[in-house]
């Protein structure tokens, strides 16, 4: 009867790396008993020694050296499990949670890198929207989740903005998560209208909102969203009062603008982009520092009379995973995330949308949260909006 080979499973293959560690162990176990018998650097033994405990017999030089190559021997089999766990992730679909509605530019950058990772992982990156409490409720799941890389939270800026709009969270931003690593950075926000809104121009639509019986409403895609702060920040620079409309997500408040539901609406290029060509929304500036490439006939908001608008770094889409998360697991999703977002189809997508691929090492990215959440509170406090 001929022989039958078969491939040993994830399992056993794990089983023999423990086993390696397990005989690294022993090894290091007999290197430190040795080790006991030499005195310390510099020390001198002053005393006699005493008759009834002979002197330790020298280690030989071959003995040395075999105790050295085991103790190293011992640090590399013991990094071979944190290795194993790199290569064998994931060993099932991957979720992806966005705590946005679909149609929103976080929904749609997850959905744009999800297809790349699947095929370079071999498993399916699946997109789960958990929208409310402007990406709260999403952030929150993937904070409970199990820390092996198979839940995973693709968020916008609106991460670093919630710690100063919700005076309790369910989570704590940098000790509840790994950051991973940003995907994209966006540009500015675009000042929209309806295309049948009688309001052409920013001058027109501050002068509307300053009328005495004007009941303007601009919509946002949730309370704390940078799409709420900026108009907030626009409401304080320009001395208009237009009411506040958050919707979950900026797919529903692009439908609300679409609808006629508000009058205005600060959004992404990538949630407009496609509304603008068809003529189906009016862009009336680009809150930006230069004017958007895509948009050349578009001022930006200081061209058109108001500044001190445009937040600095405000428009990000990053990636984390539940903290402890394994961080050969972490590496390697930013190394893929980071050379899918290079791969010419995409890079030319996300131009087209406004945005410019990121793809920084976890380290770097951590840190840029960390003072993003600092600036944004100084900007709350700026817009005058009170924390819930």
């Amino acid at each position: 009867m001929p022989a039958v080979h078969t491939t040993p499973s994830r399992l056993a293959k794990r089983w023999k790396r423990w086993d390696q560690v397990l005989h690294a162990a022993a090894w290091c176990g007999r290197l430190r008993r040795n080790l006991r018998c030499w005195p310390r650097s510099g020390q001198v033994r002053h005393a006699a020694p005493r008759r009834d405990m002979p002197h330790p017999a020298p280690i030989p030089r071959a003995a040395q050296f075999r105790n050295v190559v085991c103790l190293l021997a011992g640090a590399m089999a013991a990094a071979l499990p944190l290795a194993g766990v790199a290569q064998d992730y994931p060993i099932r679909p991957v979720r992806v949670i966005v705590g946005f509605s679909p149609g929103g530019a976080p929904d749609l950058i997850a959905r744009q890198i999800a297809e790349p990772l699947s095929a370079r992982l071999g498993q399916t990156f699946v997109v789960d929207n958990r929208a409310g409490a402007n990406g709260v409720i999403g952030a929150d799941i993937v904070s409970r989740a199990n820390p092996d890389g198979h839940t995973l939270l693709v968020t916008s800026a609106s991460f670093a903005i919630n710690p100063s709009i919700y005076r309790k969270l369910p989570y704590d931003p940098v000790q509840s998560f790994a950051a991973v690593t940003n995907i994209a950075l966006g540009g500015g926000l675009i000042l929209c209208v309806n295309a049948s809104s009688p309001i052409h121009s920013v001058k027109e639509l501050i002068a509307a909102a300053r009328k005495p019986a004007a009941a303007l409403t601009y919509g946002s895609a949730g309370i704390g969203n940078s799409t709420h702060l900026t108009a907030a920040l626009f409401n304080a620079r320009a001395g208009t009062h237009m009411s506040h409309v958050p919707y979950k997500g900026a797919g529903q408040a692009i439908a609300a603008l679409l609808g006629a539901e508000v009058n205005v609406l600060f959004t992404s290029t990538t949630s407009s982009m496609q509304y603008i060509k068809a003529g189906r929304l009016r862009a009336l500036a680009y809150n930006h520092s230069e004017r958007l490439d895509a948009l050349p006939d578009v001022p930006t908001m200081a061209e058109a009379g108001v500044s001190g608008t445009v937040i600095e770094g405000g428009s990000w889409y990053g990636v984390f995973a539940p903290a402890h998360t394994p961080g050969a697991i972490v590496v390697r999703l930013q190394r893929e995330i980071a050379r899918a977002a290079r791969e010419p189809a995409l890079r030319e997508r996300f131009a087209s949308l406004g945005l410019t691929p990121d793809g920084r090492a976890p380290e770097a990215f951590k840190a840029f949260v960390e003072r993003a959440i600092a600036r944004f509170r100084e900007l709350v406090k700026l817009a005058q909006i009170e924390p819930h």
